[in-house]
Parts: structure tokens; sequence; C-alpha cells
């Protein structure tokens, strides 16, 4: 029996051929709106971080030397001026006092017998009676007593001084600082206790605006710096730590006559009203102010404006339709929600208003 062989038919399948090749997908260009940099006539309101210091500071150091007997505060707390905060023990002085209390009665008495010798010669000289050397001597003697009752008159009153500076007293209002020195403790001029305390007078409380210089010559309009500055500052507000409005406005003071080296910056102190002790020295607090008069200032919107961690930085769009990532330094908001710019952009530049957190250096945008 014989085999029948049956050829295989092969079939070629090109697989490659069966599958078609995938479009690639290219992302569409983020769309963009761009707003010009304007010029607006504006007054420049800035805020600056300080701290509040006491308008003045009352060093108390008594003026007499002696055993602390008596301390008459709490604290940390409010004292009036006049209001007794300390007492020496003023023995010592009190009898310093009796004793000038006697030796001007001495002098008072020598000066009454001086006196009627005077008186009784110059009569008797008129006759001759005596010679001209003794109405002389008479009249020296007089001329003496009178002045050695002058002179233990004095000493009284140094003698009574003393005694009263025993006794210390507030010469401020304000808020009173611990006291290193207790009772017994030997304290005044000369001793380890010569100050005892100081006063820091908060009815009115003060505050450092620290201006660049460059800003400083820019908004004031001078070449060169003034030391009265009233006029700079205008609708000054102090804002509290938890953003609370200060209910007093605040006012010019002077300018700090030294730039500080460090920062470049002119300073300029500015005052609160603090009826009520509501502010406490050393607080911290933020102070907004006007700056200068009204002039041109470029503004963009604040929408266009990105601040991160502190930076602030805008996207400039170019002729090209590309954008590009610039810093820039910025003031207050406008009336209009309008953000001005104090350095970093130029008048007809453009930025974009939205899609900053998708935006990528020279990068090009579609332009709504």
């Amino acid at each position: 029996m014989k085999t029948k062989v049956i050829p295989l038919l092969i079939i070629p399948i090109f697989i490659g051929s069966c599958i078609r090749p995938s479009k690639q997908s290219i992302p569409e260009p983020i769309v963009v709106e761009p707003v010009a940099v304007t010029v607006e006539n504006v007054v420049a309101r800035q805020s600056f971080i300080s701290s509040l210091s006491p308008n003045y500071i009352a060093i108390v150091q008594p003026r007499v030397a002696g055993y602390l007997s008596a301390k008459m505060f709490e604290n940390g707390m409010p004292v009036k001026r006049g209001q007794t905060i300390f007492k020496i023990d003023n023995r010592r002085q009190r009898a310093d006092m009796l004793a000038a209390k006697a030796a001007l009665e001495s002098a008072r008495a020598q000066a009454v017998e001086a006196a009627n010798n005077y008186n009784r010669a110059v009569p008797l000289a008129a006759i001759d009676a005596i010679s001209q050397a003794q109405l002389d001597q008479y009249t020296a003697q007089y001329r003496a007593a009178q002045a050695t009752v002058q002179s233990a008159e004095q000493n009284l009153r140094n003698a009574e001084l003393e005694v009263e500076y025993t006794t210390i007293n507030a010469s401020i209002n304000g808020v009173i600082s611990t006291s290193e020195a207790y009772v017994g403790d030997y304290v005044g001029p000369g001793t380890k206790f010569a100050t005892l305390t100081k006063i820091e007078n908060i009815d009115t409380l003060c505050a450092d605006v620290a201006i660049p210089v460059s800003q400083y010559l820019a908004l004031s309009g001078r070449k060169s710096f003034s030391y009265n500055n009233r006029d700079l500052l205008s609708d000054i507000e102090l804002y509290l730590a938890d953003g609370t409005k200060y209910p007093f406005g605040g006012s010019y003071s002077f300018t700090k006559s030294a730039v500080a080296s460090t920062e470049g910056t002119i300073v300029l102190v500015v005052t609160f009203p603090n009826p009520d002790y509501l502010l406490k020295s050393g607080q911290f607090a933020r102070v907004k102010t006007n700056i200068g008069s009204v002039h041109p200032q470029l503004s963009v919107p604040a929408s266009a404006v990105n601040e991160i961690q502190g930076v602030n930085s805008v996207w400039v769009v170019d002729k090209d339709s590309t954008v590009h990532y610039r810093q820039i330094a910025v003031g207050e908001l406008t009336a209009d929600n309008r953000r001005v710019v104090l350095t970093g952009l130029q008048a007809g530049e453009k930025v974009a208003r939205n899609g900053g957190a998708k935006l990528s250096n020279g990068q090009r945008v579609k332009l709504l």
C-alpha cells in the first residue's frame, strides 16, 4: 500500500501589517490672559513689622546712701508719678538735720548779739565816744554773724533734703520693673545697688519704620536725607499679632540720626497713644502707613502676583507668546484690587493673570 503525500499549504501571516501605529498625544498649550503693567497715581502704602518700645525710661537711683527699709510696689505693675516706691532708713539724716537746726539757732543768737553791739556803736561813733576802729570791728562782727546765719540756713536746707531723699517717689507714670535690692540692703551712690529699678512710660509707645535708603530717596523726592520727615508718613495704623486693628492712630515722632548700616535703612519712629495700657513694651506688631505723596506707581492685578515663602513673582508674557519667571518687590493693594509694584517690572510689559502654578520658564502659551 502506497502512502499518499499531501502537500502542506503554508500561508504567511504578516503580523506587523495588522497593527496600526498609535498617534502620540500632543498637550494643548496653557491658555493665559495677558494683562498690562499700568501706571496709576497712588500713595505708596506699606507694612512694617516692628516691636513696641516705651516712649522713655526713668532710672530710679537713690540720692543718699542707707539701709533700705521699705519696698512699696509690686513688680511689673503700673505706678503713678509721686507715688512712694522705696524708703531708706533716715535716722542718720534726721540726726544731721537736728544738728543743723541747733547750729542755725546758735548762729541766730550770735547774730542778735552782733546786731545789738553794732546798733549801740553807731551813735557812739557819731559823737566820737568810740574810735572808728572800734566801729569797724563791730560792723565786721555783725556782717560775719549775718553770713554765719545764711550758711547755717543753707546747711539746714541741705539736711532737710537729705531726709526727703530717703523717701523715693516715682518720677513718671509707667510700669515699674523688678528690683534686685531687698529690704535691709545697703543702697545708694557708691554701693552695689546704685540703681534700684526703672520705670517705663507706656502712656505712649514707639515703633520703628525702617525704609530702604533707595526707596526713601525715591518716595521723598529728595537727593539727600532730612531729619524732619513729618510730611513723609500719613494714615499710620497699628495691627496686633492676631490681626486686630488698634483703635488709635499713630503719628510721626522723629528720625533716627544714623542709617542702620547692616540693613541699609533709614529709621523713622512713630508713636501710638496707650491710654488703657492695652499695648505692652516689647510687643511685636505690624505698622501700616502711607509713604510720600500721590505719585505715579506701577501696578498689576493682584491675581497676577504669586507669593511663595515671602517671595513675590510674576510670569512675564513676551511677544513670542512665551512666559518667563521674574521676581518683583510689591507694595500695598490699591482700591481696585491691584498690587503696587516697587521694582522688577516696567510700564508696558505684560504678565499672566492666571495659570501661574502650571507654567514653566520659557514655555509657549496660548493667549486669551
